[in-house]
């Protein structure tokens, strides 16, 4: 590894000050995005979808609980799905540190993927998560929320995700939906976030950026396929990753 310039305690001092400003700047700029994107338009969702939780079946408006907010995590999880994704379970590690206290800020947060139940909890057992994880399977929320995708739209190349329709191979990608009820009952989808967006709910990062190496994703992905492994796995050697459902 490379290393910087050393220099006197004020040379530092001085360096680090100067480079403080940039940070608040960052600081503000964050501040003022998050308001725009509290103030975008908001879309009326009429569909009743029904949801496999471990409670039995439940609609969309039963996963809000006793809160107005719903914020949805799309983990990459189809129907027999063998591969476990290590982003979404990378994200998912940061789940219940937050979780315990959103629920108490009118926020709740579902993980969901269009894997049965019956899939998915084996899955959830072995890394110890207490989220809730529920199914979409029987629904067609995946594909309404353009996460997922049919042999049909893939063979067509007719598949939008991130606001973007280009030709992809995969039927299950990742991302974030964020939902509001309000005191009718009528549910409005708010925003979302796709691809890289899910950096923001990956707190290692900013720790990692904080570092003289930074994230160190040299290769030969150039992003956390590099290195992210399933918590439990650290010790093992991996084999090179794959595509999660292509």
């Amino acid at each position: 590894m490379h290393r910087n310039k050393i220099v006197s305690r004020e040379d530092w001092f001085q360096a680090h000050k100067a480079h403080l400003a940039r940070e608040k700047e960052l600081t503000r700029l964050r501040e003022r995005i998050a308001a725009e994107r509290r103030g975008l338009p908001w879309l009326r969702i009429r569909k009743d979808y029904v949801f496999e939780t471990e409670q039995g079946p439940k609609k969309l408006t039963d996963l809000f609980g006793a809160n107005s907010q719903l914020i949805v995590y799309h983990f990459m999880f189809g129907p027999g799905c063998t591969h476990h994704c290590e982003g979404c379970s990378f994200l998912a590690d940061h789940i219940d540190g937050a979780n315990q206290h959103l629920r108490h800020h009118d926020v709740t947060l579902v993980v969901i993927s269009r894997a049965p139940l019956a899939e998915l909890a084996p899955y959830k057992r072995r890394m110890g998560w207490k989220f809730d994880w529920v199914s979409s399977y029987a629904s067609d929320f995946n594909f309404d929320m353009q996460v997922s995708f049919t042999d049909k739209q893939i063979a067509a190349g007719d598949t939008t995700y991130n606001f973007e329709t280009r030709p992809r191979t995969s039927r299950e990608l990742p991302g974030t939906s964020v939902f509001y009820k309000d005191e009718s009952g009528e549910i409005f989808l708010t925003f979302l976030s796709r691809a890289r967006g899910g950096e923001a709910q990956i707190g290692a990062y900013d720790y990692l950026d904080m570092t003289p190496k930074g994230r160190n994703e040299n290769g030969p992905y150039h992003g956390l396929m590099d290195w992210v492994r399933l918590h439990d796995e650290y010790q093992d050697k991996q084999a090179a990753p794959t595509n999660c459902c292509d």
